[in-house]
């Protein structure tokens, strides 16, 4: 007898007893994420009043979405709103603070690209910043809940956190955006002829579509080069360089030394751009950015070789100076050695024949 009641169960007779762990573990998981699915939805809700509020003509005046005010502070308070609200229905770890936070801003961001309120490039510029943003409000707003919740005071309070970007941005209108000049420079070596370089850059013949090739800055809605025409060698020549979606520049020569220096003056042919090709708010030549200059230069080496510096000038005029410029360096880097790599395959193939 003693035997048989010592006798040690077998994984089946366990099993009953797992599936009831699992079961409520299930269980548990589920009714939480139901009730945090209202703190999520209020912090999208939040996000897309605030988009629409700061986007809408008539109240650009006070507001503006190319304010730090709404770049800044709405991801801020998304993740404020997300912790205080979802420590009303229940304690939140730091994980959960954090994923729900971040989750309900860049799904306001998502909601805005499918309602057609931003373009994929503008979305994807914003992500990193939205993300650690949020990130930060959810931190703060659980902090700040924490403190209510040890001195039993009410966190209803809290939620109008939500009203902070709209008092700040009236203030923040109040200045002038700053202008910021940034060279951006890209450095190929190719190997041919300064003459043969040069008359890839003179004038660039059409793309051909087996020359394409893989760029980030395409993929996120930059569009590609297509041909550079010019009108007359030597200075005051003007090429005109155009990207797919009818996108024009209008270029001035200013120095010409051939076969050494190629500078030339930019201007975006706002008129000729379709209003759905770029994001209103990075358009080429518009309040917040524009492309003033363009340069070519080659520098012979003694081994025969060619490196061909290409550097451009754009202004950068925002609040957010600090993040904008990291990107449109980016991208001008990106489209300056997207076109390099190309005149480089080219110049090369000229040399071989």
């Amino acid at each position: 007898m003693a035997e048989e009641i010592a006798r040690p169960k077998g994984p089946d007779e366990d099993a009953p007893l797992d599936d009831g762990h699992a079961a409520r573990a299930k269980r548990r998981s589920a009714a939480r994420i139901e009730q945090l699915l209202f703190p999520i939805l209020a912090g999208v809700v939040h996000g897309l009043i605030a988009r629409g509020a700061f986007g809408h003509s008539k109240a650009q005046e006070f507001l503006g979405v190319m304010t730090a005010s709404f770049i800044l502070l709405v991801p801020l308070t998304i993740g404020m709103l997300v912790v205080v609200l979802g420590e009303r229905r229940g304690p939140m770890n730091l994980s959960e603070r954090l994923t729900t936070a971040v989750f309900s801003a860049l799904l306001a961001l998502a909601a805005c690209l499918a309602l057609a309120w931003e373009g994929i490039i503008c979305v994807f510029l914003w992500v990193p910043l939205y993300a650690a943003l949020a990130a930060v409000g959810a931190l703060i707003g659980g902090a700040a809940a924490d403190w209510h919740n040890r001195n039993e005071r009410d966190t209803r309070m809290l939620s109008l956190v939500v009203l902070l970007p709209y008092l700040v941005a009236p203030l923040e209108r109040r200045f002038e955006t700053r202008d910021e000049i940034r060279v951006v420079e890209n450095v190929i070596r190719i190997e041919a002829s300064p003459e043969a370089i040069w008359s890839q850059i003179e004038r660039v013949p059409r793309f051909r579509e087996e020359e394409h090739h893989f760029a980030l800055s395409h993929v996120i809605g930059f569009p590609r080069p297509v041909e550079a025409t010019l009108s007359h060698e030597g200075v005051c020549g003007v090429r005109h360089a155009t990207f797919e979606g009818n996108v024009l520049f209008i270029e001035t020569i200013t120095h010409w030394e051939e076969p050494r220096k190629l500078t030339f003056g930019i201007h975006a042919d706002a008129d000729t751009i379709p209003p759905h090709t770029l994001d209103e708010h990075v358009t080429i030549g518009g309040p917040y950015f524009d492309v003033l200059e363009g340069e070519y230069e080659l520098e012979p080496l003694a081994d025969g070789a060619v490196l061909l510096h290409l550097r451009s000038r754009h202004r950068v005029s925002t609040h957010f100076n600090f993040y904008a410029t990291l990107w449109t360096d980016f991208i001008m880097s990106d489209v300056q050695s997207y076109i390099l790599e190309i005149v480089k395959r080219r110049s090369e193939a000229l040399g071989q024949r």
